[in-house]
């Protein structure tokens, strides 16, 4: 069925109505070498807004602060309309260890900043953005609950962080009367499906809607990178490119680029791009609220956007999971199979083994 940026979602298990795609704001600032400078960037939000989009992400150290400064300048007619999310953890500044962290004094430090620097005075929705297994969950869950006692924030959220913790802390928070947990971003395309394994189904079962980053895998599935570039040799693995980036996170390989030759297959029986194809298909599984997009041009807005469009057949979905698919691994791949199916239907037969 055919969606619009203003066919509102709601966010988890909260009341909170948002856009089913997401503008992504790392691309806004240019400090780190592949961005959109100020007027680009502005024209990026105009046409996001005028469509009816109200769901942007951000975080408190994309483009060394430049995203969340833009945002807070092009957000100052807009601010009570839109869901503004930001992130916190990543360190602020090279040298003090406290800048970074999920910790209570790197929490309370990183809201105050992103506060001056997107000029409002609250957030909507508050990510811890990577998980570093030190701080005590308690420690974070308390420290955005006072944040959100104080309305500085109105919604908490996780990132990057395992599915076995995510559900652990969104039972202590009911358990104790704290700020629920409503959204889960996680990396998650065609190229990277590992989330299917544990993290969003506990989302699901947790409440929590699921927002996907790097949907079209760094690019890859758009299809503008070749086989070519396996074995590229002109530098590009180390001069600070997107491209650079791509081919350091070991993403183009020979496995993806069969993967992405499906994917341009059932996009010209659509009629449709890649790019459009790739996002069009994490809007399929039923856990995700909306994909975080990225782009860089209006150009690349146009066409991600084209992706609420996408209408898939059985026959195409098939083809394009069956290109993708990974194991579930254990104890998934034993519950789905043989094994499961008797313990179901009750009539297993136990066996002692030697």
């Amino acid at each position: 069925m055919s969606l619009t940026l203003d066919t509102y979602r709601l966010l988890g298990r909260s009341g909170l109505r948002v856009s089913p795609l997401a503008l992504g704001a790392a691309t806004f600032g240019t400090e780190w070498g592949w961005g959109a400078g100020r007027d680009e960037a502005r024209r990026l939000f105009d046409l996001y807004v005028e469509r009816g989009g109200n769901f942007i992400d951000t975080a408190s150290t994309y483009t060394n602060g430049s995203s969340e400064r833009l945002l807070g300048e092009f957000t100052r007619d807009h601010r009570e309309s839109l869901v503004l999310a930001t992130k916190y953890t990543t360190l602020r500044r090279p040298g003090d260890p406290n800048s970074g962290g999920p910790h209570r004094k790197s929490l309370f430090a990183s809201v105050e900043a992103s506060l001056r620097q997107l000029h409002t005075d609250y957030i909507d929705l508050l990510y811890l953005h990577v998980w570093d297994f030190t701080t005590p969950v308690e420690e974070i869950l308390r420290g955005m609950d006072d944040l959100v006692r104080q309305g500085k924030v109105l919604y908490v959220a996780m990132s990057n962080v395992p599915a076995w913790q995510v559900s652990r802390m969104q039972a202590i928070a009911d358990l104790r009367g704290w700020s629920p947990l409503v959204a889960l971003q996680i990396e998650y395309s065609l190229i990277e499906r590992t989330g299917e394994r544990d993290l969003i189904p506990m989302a699901r079962e947790m409440g929590l809607g699921v927002m996907p980053y790097s949907p079209l895998a760094g690019g890859v599935l758009t299809g503008k990178y070749s086989r070519d570039d396996l074995t590229a040799t002109d530098g590009a693995a180390d001069d600070g490119t997107r491209r650079s980036v791509t081919l350091a996170n070991g993403t183009l390989t020979e496995r993806n680029f069969a993967l992405v030759d499906v994917v341009k297959e059932v996009a010209t029986e659509l009629g449709r791009t890649p790019a459009q194809v790739g996002l069009a298909w994490t809007l399929q599984n039923p856990g995700v609220t909306a994909p975080i997009i990225g782009a860089r041009t209006t150009a690349q807005l146009e066409d991600n956007l084209g992706a609420l469009e996408a209408d898939f057949t059985a026959s195409q979905l098939a083809r394009l999971d069956e290109a993708s698919a990974i194991g579930l691994g254990v104890p998934h791949d034993l519950l789905a199979g043989d094994f499961g199916r008797a313990v179901t239907r009750g009539d297993l037969k136990l066996e002692t083994r030697r």
